[in-house]
C-alpha cells in the first residue's frame, strides 16, 4: 500500500469483497447433474407381416413404433419405406401396400429427440406380400331358349320344331337333347331343329320338349301343337263277281253303317270287267242302287253310284263319307 495523504489507498478492501462475494456464491450454489446421454430405446411392430396386395382393405397395415428417451425428452418420428404409401407420422402410422407386385417391403423407423442428433434409433419391420388368387369365374347363366311350332301340321305329313337361344353365359357350345310326347323323330336329334313324323296322330296334340345343355344346369323350353281330325272318305267294304244274295248281305251291313252316321254319304264305285259290256256296268250299278234305295230304304239322295274304269275282274267298293269330307275318286 501507498499512503497518500496520511490515507490508505490500495486494493486491499476491494479484494476483502470480491472474497466474500465468492464465498456467499459459493456457499449457495448447487451443484447440477450431468444430462444423461445415449440413443432412444426402439421396436417397431406389424398388425400383420403377410399380406396379400389385391384391395385395399386386405393391402393396409397398422405400424407401431415403441420408443422411449433415456431421459424422458419428448420424441420425434421419421417413417420411410421400399414399397407402398405411407399415411400418418408419429409412433403410429398405417402403411398402404395396394397394388404392389408381390415380394418383400420394409419400412424403417427413425427416432431422435431434435437435440442432440448423434443419438438416433433405427428400426425397421418387413412384410411379405403374396401374389393375389384370379378372381372366381363369373356364374354360369342359362341362355333364353324358345321352341317354336308349326303354324299347320296336317296328320301323316311330317312337321318341324325349331329353337332359338339368345344371351347367357359365353364361351359354351350348347347341346340339344329333344323329347316328344307323341310321334317319332325322323331327323334333327342333337340339333337346334327337330322333323317329327306325325302318321296315326290325327286329333293328338305333339309336345317337344327341349333340353339344352352345356351349362351344368336344365335350360329347357318346350311348345305343343295339335294335329286336327279332317274328315276324308273310309272304305267301308270291297267284292268282286260273287253271287247275288253274298252281294245283297254285304249291302245289308254297308246300310247298318250309313244308318249308324246320319250326317255321312254313301259312294258306291263299280269297276266293270274288261270282258263286260257298258250295258252291262249300268246294269250292275243299277241294281245296286235299286236295293239300297228300293229294298232297304236309304235315300236316295244320300248314294252317289259311279263307274270307274274297267279291271281284269269285277270290283264294287262302298264308300262311307263323313259330313264335309271330300268325295273318293274312281283309281285309274
Amino acid at each position: 500500500m501507498m499512503p497518500r495523504n496520511g490515507l490508505w489507498f490500495g486494493l486491499a478492501p476491494v479484494t476483502v469483497v470480491a472474497t466474500l462475494v465468492f464465498a456467499s456464491a459459493g456457499a449457495n450454489a448447487q451443484k447440477q447433474p450431468p444430462r444423461a446421454s445415449g440413443p432412444p430405446s426402439l421396436s417397431v411392430a406389424a398388425d400383420s407381416t403377410v399380406i396379400k396386395g389385391c384391395n385395399d382393405e386386405s393391402a393396409r397395415v397398422r405400424l407401431v413404433a415403441t420408443a422411449r428417451a433415456v431421459d424422458g425428452t419428448p420424441l420425434r418420428y421419421r417413417w420411410t419405406t421400399n414399397g407402398g404409401k405411407l399415411i400418418g407420422d408419429g409412433a403410429n402410422t398405417s402403411w398402404d401396400l395396394a397394388g404392389v407386385q408381390p415380394g418383400a417391403y420394409q419400412a424403417f423407423v427413425e427416432v431422435d429427440d431434435g437435440r442432440d442428433l448423434n443419438c438416433v434409433a433405427f428400426s425397421s419391420v418387413a412384410i411379405v406380400v403374396t401374389d393375389c388368387p384370379p378372381p372366381p369365374p363369373p356364374p354360369i347363366v342359362c341362355p333364353n331358349v324358345t321352341v317354336s311350332c308349326p303354324d299347320a301340321v296336317s296328320e301323316n305329313a311330317p312337321t318341324t320344331f325349331t329353337s332359338t337361344i339368345s344371351g347367357g353365359s359365353a364361351g359354351i357350345t350348347p347341346t340339344y337333347n329333344w323329347t316328344i310326347s307323341a310321334g317319332r323323330i325322323i331327323s334333327g336329334q342333337g340339333k337346334p331343329s327337330i322333323t317329327v313324323d306325325t302318321t296315326g296322330l290325327a286329333g293328338q296334340t305333339i309336345r317337344a320338349d327341349l333340353d339344352v345343355g352345356g351349362y351344368g344346369m336344365r335350360c329347357p323350353a318346350s311348345c305343343a301343337t295339335s294335329i286336327p281330325i279332317v274328315n276324308k272318305p273310309q272304305k267301308f267294304d270291297e267284292y268282286y263277281d260273287i253271287a247275288r244274295n253274298d252281294e245283297k248281305a254285304r249291302l245289308d251291313n254297308y246300310v247298318i253303317q250309313l244308318q249308324s252316321d246320319p250326317g255321312s254319304q254313301g259312294y258306291v264305285i263299280v269297276y266293270p270287267s274288261r270282258k263286260a259290256s257298258a250295258a252291262q256296268a249300268q246294269a250292275r250299278a243299277k241294281r245296286i242302287s235299286d236295293y239300297l234305295v228300293n229294298s232297304r230304304g236309304i235315300d236316295s239322295q244320300r248314294v252317289v253310284i259311279t263307274n270307274g274304269p274297267s279291271r281284269e275282274d269285277w270290283l264294287i267298293e262302298l264308300w262311307v263319307v263323313p259330313q264335309g269330307a271330300k268325295p273318293p275318286t274312281p283309281n285309274r
